[in-house]
This record gives C-alpha cells, structure tokens and sequence, in this order.
C-alpha cells in the first residue's frame, strides 16, 4: 500500500527509468553496463517505493494517551520554551525519520484540531537545535477533553523539500489517522505539559499510530 503523495512520483520514477534503459540498449553495446544500469535502475525504483509506503496500522484509540505521530528514533526530550501557540514551557519530544523510515505523519491525539499553521523557512539538517525555528515546517493543535491541547509540528530536513498538512482548524479528527506526509528525511517534534508521563526514551525506535509516548492524566 503506497501514500497518495508517492503516486506522481513513483509514475515519473519510473517512466525516466525505462527511458534510460531503452536508451542504453539501442545505444550501449557493451553488456555488463546494461546489466549494470538496469540493476541500478530496479534498486532506484525499489527505494522510491519504499520510501512512499503506506503501512496499515491499527491505532489502539485511547483519549488519555499520546501516540506516537511518525516512524522514527526518538532524539530529543527536554523541556523548551514553546512560543508559538502555548507560549510557556513544554515538555517536548523529538522523533527523527530517515530516508528509509515510513514517513506518513499521524494524529498522535483524537480531537478538534484547533490550530494548523505553514512556515517557510530554511532547510537545516532536522537534528539541529534551531530546526525546529527556523526550518520549513507546519504546527498543528489538536484538543480533547481528556489529554487537553497536544501541539505537533512537522519539520523538514536537509533532504524535505515539501511538507504535506491535512490538518484543518476546525475539523474533528481520529487518534492514528493520517495528517500529512513529510517528504525524505525530517523530524516531528511533540509538545506536551510540564509533569507528563513519558512512556519513551532516547534513541528508542517508535512507530506512528502505535507506539505509546505519554500518558496525560
């Protein structure tokens, strides 16, 4: 199962690569070097396809848990000052994606999304501190009775070049459901209240819609 966001890319991908192929055999007589660019090729085309996977996941629905939003490694937990929405200190989570991580980003909480936002910015390597400011990124708001206001916020990296958002204010969505797609490698970062009960730690591998990152009571 491939993300909707892959589609056009994957299509190109692999039209420009027939192209070559086709191109190398009318004009490369020289075998091994076919073999070797059509090889070249079926590899290329494989992580393009792996890079735009989809993967089911059965989210487990829970108003008083944070789940995690990505595929990834967790990098960073501190608390930091959160000066765009909450404005005072948060307890912020980090979860950084390779190139050959799943990248589809999921609602970490069940809600009405009550502020979705784009930034243009710089495109930094996604582990840098000031990424989180200064990168291309979105920052989402979602609130429920039980968890109260979760803020998230998709960040590129040296490779994203886009940043994809569903997330609209206003709109009621469910835990584990999709709300964008980063495209290569990036990071999402969570912001939750001073006091909350973290279920990860640094450098523990998660997975989005189904690993467990907080409990708020």
């Amino acid at each position: 199962m491939f993300h909707k966001e892959g589609y056009k890319i994957m299509g190109t991908a692999m039209i420009l690569l027939i192209i070559v192929n086709l191109l190398a055999q009318t004009f490369i007589f020289t075998y091994w070097i076919r073999v070797v660019i059509l090889i070249g090729s079926i590899v290329l085309f494989f992580l393009v396809l792996q890079f735009f996977r989809n993967p089911k996941r059965n989210t487990v629905v829970n108003t008083k848990h944070v789940i995690a939003p990505v595929d990834g490694k967790v990098v960073v937990i501190e608390e930091v000052y959160e000066k765009e929405y909450f404005k005072d200190k948060r307890l912020m989570v980090s979860v950084f994606m390779s190139p050959i991580n799943v990248h589809v980003t999921r609602h970490p909480i069940g809600g009405i999304v009550k502020y979705s936002k784009y930034h243009p910015g710089k495109y930094l390597v996604a582990w840098h501190p000031k990424a989180s400011e200064e990168n291309e990124r979105t920052t989402v708001v979602v609130e429920n009775d039980s968890t109260g206001e979760i803020l998230y916020r998709q960040i590129a990296g040296a490779l994203a070049k886009r940043i994809v958002n569903y997330a609209k204010e206003g709109e009621e969505v469910v835990q584990g459901s999709d709300s964008g797609f980063i495209k290569f490698g990036s990071r999402v970062d969570v912001f939750l209240p001073l006091g909350t009960e973290l279920e990860v730690k640094l450098n523990q591998k998660v997975k989005g819609g189904i690993s467990l990152i907080a409990k708020v009571s």
